[in-house]
């Protein structure tokens, strides 16, 4: 029987979960251990937070190594990523770690907004992914994943949210072209799911509201829905199914009329008016 057609489990693996301090990175991380990892290697560049979700792990029965990682920094990434490569090939990696600036274009900083959101929620997951996949690709003895958690934003246009949804565009595109690459590679016990939810009620969109029809998703049900996707090896998931609708009408309408359904119907123009986010906090690196 080969790895692609086994069951995927992370009970005995190991699993990376970055952005692991807070929010659904801590959800995961608990979710990993629940499941019987092994070890969970926890990244963030918040401390306590870190601490807190370490003895959580613990708790459950795995091994937690943790990491402060400041994601911006690719020599930072390489230098992390060195030392936990010695813990084996992961079984599961979880781009989970992103920051979003709810602001009209105009207003960014080019180096705290602009450059920072594409750092760490588009060029990360790429150096993260890029220094664990050959070890992955290469032990074909059990199923691995990686999961790349994207936005909704990143398929539809937004106001006061261009370069958040331009950073997750660039995980959008990069993370199902790699999918693509292991498939036409052979590669068939590692897949890769996108996940590209609407707003979760994590603290990061404080003040932001949804669609027409689609409340804010909880944390637990965000991180339930993409680790069974992920498990089942499915290459994307957008959520909830309105924001899957979202899309489809974009691709299907034209500009001036996606934005009267997308902007007058649905209302999905004015759901960062009132943005507020966490602050200095706005998300996890």
């Amino acid at each position: 029987m080969s790895a692609s057609s086994i069951p995927f489990t992370v009970s005995g693996g190991v699993v990376l979960v970055t952005g692991a301090a807070m929010g659904m990175g801590r959800l995961y991380a608990l979710r990993a251990a629940r499941g019987g990892a092994g070890v969970v290697i926890l990244w963030d560049v918040d401390a306590d937070g870190l601490a807190t979700t370490a003895a959580e792990v613990t708790a459950l029965g795995a091994r937690a190594v943790v990491r402060r990682v400041d994601l911006a920094d690719p020599a930072a990434i390489a230098e992390a990523a060195a030392e936990c490569r010695e813990e084996g090939p992961l079984t599961l990696l979880i781009n989970n770690a992103g920051i979003v600036r709810g602001a009209l274009f105009w207003d960014h900083n080019p180096e705290r907004d602009i450059a920072l959101t594409m750092d760490i929620n588009a060029l990360a997951p790429m150096y993260v992914t890029h220094a664990f996949l050959p070890d992955m690709m290469d032990d074909a003895g059990r199923p691995r994943r990686i999961l790349n958690i994207a936005s909704a934003a990143g398929t539809v246009s937004n106001p006061r949210m261009s370069v958040y949804a331009a950073s997750k565009w660039a995980v959008i595109g990069w993370s199902d072209s790699l999918r693509l690459e292991l498939e036409q590679q052979g590669y068939g016990h590692l897949a890769v799911t996108t996940f590209c939810p609407s707003y979760i009620s994590t603290g990061m969109f404080d003040g932001a509201r949804g669609p027409l029809l689609t409340p804010l998703m909880t944390p637990e049900d965000a991180v339930d829905r993409a680790w069974r996707a992920t498990a089942a090896g499915r290459p994307q998931l957008i959520a909830p199914a309105t924001a899957q609708l979202g899309k489809v009408l974009r691709g299907l309408l034209p500009v001036r009329a996606w934005d009267f359904v997308g902007g007058k119907v649905f209302g999905i123009y004015s759901t960062m008016d009132k943005f507020t986010g966490r602050g200095e906090k706005a998300g996890t690196r």
